[in-house]
């Protein structure tokens, strides 16, 4: 695992080249707003134990794709708070449509750009 980082901007390439694989950055976003509808459903309509299975359904999401397709480990071990905000912003950045250009921006092609050359 790399040195410690002293702040998420410095953690933040960091993650994205641990989430290097398409696949990998697809099931992370989906685990995060599937975690985020179940939390919010869990919240304002209950049942109460959904809240619980919020985190169970995002981690789990993403630590298999960790160990299934990007063979990883997964940064949330060693850097938890950093690890659960990039899951958001890279959920945040994929539906705004700037997944891409952030890729690209930190030396990191997309894999449609990869296959094109």
């Amino acid at each position: 695992m790399a040195d410690r980082f002293r702040s998420f901007e410095e953690f933040w390439p960091f993650y994205l080249r641990e989430h290097a694989r398409a696949a990998t950055r697809a099931v992370h976003i989906a685990g995060t707003w599937i975690a985020a509808f179940v939390l919010v459903v869990g919240v304002l309509v209950g049942p109460w134990w959904l809240v619980l299975l919020a985190p169970v359904v995002g981690y789990g999401c993403a630590w298999i794709s960790h160990l299934f397709i990007e063979r990883n480990r997964p940064a949330t071990f060693s850097y938890p708070a950093w690890s659960l905000r990039g899951d958001l912003r890279l959920a945040w950045l994929a539906v705004l449509g700037q997944l891409g250009s952030e890729l690209r921006r930190h030396g990191l092609a997309t894999q449609r750009a990869r296959s094109q050359h």
